[in-house]
């Protein structure tokens, strides 16, 4: 089990503290021992003293021992070591020389030395005080018994004193160490708090905390790093937020969209990435790696590989399966990157296609345009006879109205593109409809012996515009009328309906279109089977394209066949009125 900041704390202190008072109490023992001594060598001093003052008087050494305790022993030393009066020892002459005593060394050296050991000569221990004089040394010794000890032993008063104060410091140490602990736990249970449980939900920084921090320097801290914490739990929230948007967008992104990391690890993608992955690389799978794996890639691939820092952008397209892709690499600070794939397939065929529509109108534009331009020339710089100058202003005259229909087409076809809602719907009856094209249109038919035929009922009725609805039938008869050739059968009937729909088809016998690859681009604006075809025989160029936009505005569809028979057929639907 491991022990709580306070019992470190505490133990901390209390080792501290007691090895501080045990450094104390043997200080002041040795202290107040050596006290001691020094006390009792001063006595013994005294005592030597006496001795030689004796010694001056009677120099037959008659010592007055009588004025001695009993236990004192007394030794007189020459100055060379030999003992000369012990009253210890009767037989001196046996003693050893003593010039190498502890004591008589120390008194020889600075005039005075003591030693506590057992003496050779009557193997009692003492402590031995030698003091040097002009002629001798005069050595006083104490028995070392328990007397003796028990007065160098130090007072345990101060040893009472310490335990005391030691269990008082105790207490307070337990007290301030309560005091640290109470904050650091505080702290721990606040961090702990602010962990995310195992639901994954946040929680609030104060739900396992009842009491506040206390009122220190740590509870400061807390309190600071509490007010850290909430408003970094803010911006995390925040953070988390957007983060679920940028996943939504990601997700309902039109664009494949793969994240990666700086060691080329996937971290994130969308389904639409794995969707334009399989289609490029032809493979079934659902690995985002691929990416920088399949040699389609290999322009990026390149890229990642040798890009320089300041390049964070790389752009290229992929073609495949009919489709066209634009790829785009954006590297990040940190070395990730992220690639992006587009499906530019119809935007790049409407830019196409406007370039050719623009090709298309500045070549048809030009043509009248010179030939109105030659007209006025040749009727400028010429002298020209009536005759001739006439004809010059016809044929202006008719180059004027192509370019006159040209624009009219063109805006129609805008018209109906951009602004179908200014075009007024009611119900338009088939058969009167086209009742009056063919009266409009009876002399160019008469003179092509074109026979124009319809088994529509009069009840068959159409929802829509009947200017838009007489240019889907107007502009397929021009077209019978300009190439399908003389002796012609139109045949116009309703072949189905439904709820919704009238289904009609509109045929002729006559030569039709030899080669079938031209039927799916007939709607196409200024397409020609033949180039020249729609300049030799007048119009704009741009009838079948009135005619599927103005199919299309009746929210129907038109295909065109060859008849088996021969001849050309127009199958279209219109919604009902």
């Amino acid at each position: 089990m491991t022990a709580s900041y306070k019992q470190k704390l505490f133990l901390y202190f209390v080792v501290i503290f007691t090895v501080f008072a045990v450094g104390i109490f043997f200080f002041e023992q040795s202290r107040e021992r050596k006290h001691k001594t020094i006390a009792l060598e001063e006595k013994l001093d005294a005592y030597a003293g006496m001795v030689d003052a004796s010694l001056r008087q009677d120099s037959t050494f008659a010592l007055p021992l009588r004025l001695f305790p009993e236990n004192i022993r007394l030794t007189i030393i020459d100055r060379q070591g030999t003992v000369l009066f012990d009253n210890a020892i009767t037989e001196t002459a046996r003693m050893e020389n003593h010039a190498h005593r502890p004591e008589i060394a120390a008194a020889r050296e600075t005039g005075r030395g003591s030693d506590i050991r057992i003496s050779a000569s009557n193997d009692r221990e003492y402590l031995y005080y030698a003091k040097q004089f002009s002629r001798y040394y005069i050595r006083v010794a104490l028995p070392y018994d328990l007397q003796v000890r028990h007065f160098l032993k130090a007072d345990k008063l101060f040893l009472y004193y310490l335990v005391a104060l030691f269990v008082i410091i105790l207490f307070i140490i337990n007290i301030v160490a309560s005091r640290f602990g109470k904050s650091i736990k505080r702290l721990r249970d606040f961090t702990l708090s602010m962990e995310y449980p195992a639901s994954g939900r946040l929680q609030s920084p104060y739900a396992s905390l009842p009491a506040p921090f206390p009122q220190d320097e740590l509870g400061e801290i807390g309190e600071k790093i509490a007010e850290n914490y909430r408003k970094l739990d803010e911006s995390r929230k925040v953070i988390v937020l957007e983060r679920e948007k940028l996943l939504q967008h990601v997700h309902s992104s039109e664009e494949g969209i793969c994240f990666f990391s700086p060691v080329h690890a996937v971290e994130f993608y969308n389904g639409l990435f794995i969707q334009y992955l399989n289609t490029i690389t032809d493979a079934a799978g659902i690995d985002p790696a691929m990416a920088l794996t399949d040699p389609a890639f290999a322009k990026i691939v390149s890229f990642l590989q040798r890009h320089e820092p300041q390049e964070i952008h790389f752009e290229t397209q992929i073609d495949r399966q009919g489709k066209i892709f634009a790829v785009r690499v954006n590297v990040f600070d940190d070395n990730g990157f992220e690639i992006i794939i587009n499906d530019i397939t119809t935007p790049e065929k409407t830019r196409q296609m406007k370039q050719e529509m623009t090709g298309n109108i500045t070549h048809e534009l030009r043509t009248p345009v010179t030939g109105i331009r030659g007209c006025l020339e040749t009727i400028l710089e010429h002298p020209l006879s009536a005759g001739k100058r006439d004809y010059f202003i016809r044929s202006a005259y008719n180059q004027v109205l192509t370019l006159s229909d040209l624009i009219r087409d063109m805006s129609l076809i805008t018209k109906m593109e951009g602004a179908p809602q200014s075009f007024k719907l009611e119900p338009v009856g088939i058969g009167a409809l086209l009742d009056g094209l063919k009266n409009d249109l009876e002399i160019p038919l008469q003179e092509k012996n074109i026979r124009l035929t319809w088994s529509i009922a009069d009840g068959v009725t159409v929802k829509g515009n009947r200017n838009l609805l007489y240019s889907i039938f107007r502009n397929l008869t021009d077209n019978v009328i300009r190439y399908a050739g003389l002796n012609v059968t139109v045949v116009i009937h309703l072949y189905n309906e439904d709820k919704d729909f009238y289904y009609f088809s509109y045929a002729d016998n006559g030569p039709g279109i030899p080669d079938e690859q031209h039927l799916n681009r007939l709607f196409e604006r200024f397409y020609r089977i033949t180039e020249g075809r729609t300049r030799d025989t007048g119009g704009s160029g741009l009838g079948l394209s009135i005619v599927k936009n103005a199919v299309a505005f009746h929210r129907g569809t038109i295909v065109a066949k060859n008849k088996a028979g021969g001849g050309l057929e127009f199958l279209f639907k219109l919604q009902k009125a």
